[in-house]
């Protein structure tokens, strides 16, 4: 079974680019268990401990290609810094909030509907599958989101403002992330001197250097003090999640990028959300509820309909525009 859409080989390949999905789907979910195991710490110094350390790994592996960076242009380094801010530093920035405030299954709900945003943009690319063959899909994801989040909702956690704001963060990390992945997938299929992998370092590199220019920000909203223990847990988790989420799952994701379709790209990232609720499980030592059970068989039910509608595609359908 294949998809031809082209990548820089000529070809794309369904099966190997939704394994690819799946593994990126379960090194990011890690993300966001990190805001419960470290509470002491504020979601922007999460933020720059996660992207310092993934901007030295990055600048690390990259430097033995470092005249690779003469090929890039004007337009690429601006293209690495908006997809920095608004995959990284922002997004994380407002999912810590949202998971501190408002809780993991309430975030999961949000994030949930990423998918939704991301296949609606991509069903107006040239040669992609219609909104009406991604109708079911669509509607499979929708209620699985719901089904995630329902009872956070009907039971705040916590106090009805906080529950507000983290609404809010969600839904800006919605936003983010959607931009993100939209053009992401977009200038992985126009770049043809790039592999995926140094692209995937070169947006560290970048976001690393964001997120120096956040530390005095940091150190301005932040006065609270931290024993060595905490520092050293704190820096444990920066790094971990650095290079298992950031390294290793984004460049699962790039590689994703150019073998599936916008339309499949976006629910890709239904895996994320699975694998936070799994974890989520795991952490709180509990199993999932009647409506969490409910959540998981739509979400499967969203992706194996996703790529049905995807199979009628033939090695001869064009590319989708850049």
């Amino acid at each position: 079974m294949q998809l031809a859409i082209v990548d820089r080989q000529g070809g794309r390949n369904l099966p190997l680019g939704v394994l690819f999905g799946i593994g990126a789907g379960a090194l990011w979910g890690l993300v966001f268990l990190t805001p419960e195991m470290v509470r002491a710490f504020s979601p922007l110094q999460l933020t720059i401990g996660r992207y310092l350390a993934y901007g030295l790994i990055s600048a690390t592996l990259i430097a033995p290609r470092w005249r690779m960076l003469q090929q890039l242009g004007r337009r690429e380094w601006l293209a690495l810094c908006w997809l920095s801010l608004a995959g990284n530093t922002l997004y994380y920035i407002l999912l810590s909030s949202a998971v501190q405030l408002g809780g993991i299954a309430m975030t999961s709900l949000v994030i949930g509907f990423i998918p939704v945003a991301v296949t609606i943009a991509g069903s107006r690319d040239e040669g992609a599958v219609s909104l009406r063959r991604l109708a079911p899909s669509l509607l499979f994801c929708s209620a699985g989101a719901i089904c995630i989040g329902w009872q956070a909702i009907a039971i705040p956690t916590g106090s009805v403002g906080a529950q507000l704001i983290g609404l809010g963060c969600a839904i800006g990390a919605l936003a983010a992330w959607s931009i993100y992945a939209i053009n992401n997938s977009r200038w992985l299929v126009r770049l043809d001197h790039v592999t995926a992998h140094d692209w995937n370092l070169l947006i560290g590199i970048v976001t690393g250097a964001q997120s120096l220019v956040l530390i005095p920000v940091s150190l301005m909203l932040d006065d609270s003090r931290h024993d060595v223990t905490a520092w050293a847990e704190f820096a444990a988790v920066s790094v971990g999640v650095a290079v298992f989420a950031s390294i290793l799952g984004s460049l699962l994701w790039n590689r994703m990028s150019r073998l599936l379709p916008l339309t499949l790209v976006g629910q890709m990232i239904l895996f994320e959300t699975l694998f936070a609720l799994i974890y989520c499980f795991l952490w709180e030592r509990r199993g999932p509820t009647l409506l969490e059970a409910a959540a998981f068989a739509l979400v499967v039910a969203s992706v194996l309909s996703c790529i049905g509608a995807h199979r009628g595609l033939s090695s001869a359908d064009p590319a989708p525009a850049g």
